[in-house]
């Protein structure tokens, strides 16, 4: 099983869209790979570059509510993939977009307010995750596990790698 976890990169909104994650103009691409350098193109947030390190390095976004609304498009989902972000956590999802994480063997993982606050707070950080025990530990100037919860058939398509190799072994 892949392992999860890394630097993080803070968004610090809430309702960030898929045509911000992934802008439309993109989708007629060929592979998921086509999609890699415009990822968050059109995100507009104070202090945050696209083209910044922070970005090149980030392994896990932690962000606010609602996250990945607007249209249901797998692309929103795969610009993260090939850019080895394997995590996002924030306080809420939206369905298909958190769903399409499972789908493709990555975690969407939701915190509490409380939790979600304490993690922004502790600026640069670095997190691992541990899914056996649903266990999100942030490590920076300081050290914090925050649980998580994901139900079992969800785990089941992260352990397995996504959907379709999860398929392929049980159906």
């Amino acid at each position: 099983m892949k392992q999860f976890g890394g630097p993080v990169l803070f968004l610090d909104r809430s309702d960030i869209n898929t045509d911000e994650i992934i802008p439309a103009k993109y989708l007629t691409e060929n592979s998921k790979l086509d999609l890699k350098p415009f990822i968050l193109e059109d995100l507009k947030l104070e202090g945050f570059d696209p083209q910044s390190d922070a970005l090149a390095q980030a392994k896990v976004i932690v962000t606010r509510n609602n996250f990945g609304c607007g249209s249901s498009r797998e692309h929103a989902v795969w610009v993260f993939e090939v850019n080895d972000i394997n995590v996002v956590v924030g306080g809420s999802f939206a369905r298909i977009f958190r769903q399409n994480m499972f789908n493709c063997g990555m975690l969407a993982v939701e915190l509490a307010k409380d939790d979600l606050d304490a993690l922004f707070a502790m600026g640069e950080t670095e997190v691992a995750i541990d899914l056996e025990n649903s266990t999100l530990t942030a490590k920076g100037s300081t050290e914090k596990t925050f649980s998580f919860t994901v139900n079992d058939f969800d785990r089941s398509l992260v352990e397995a790698g996504g959907w379709l190799t999860y398929a392929d072994s049980n159906y």
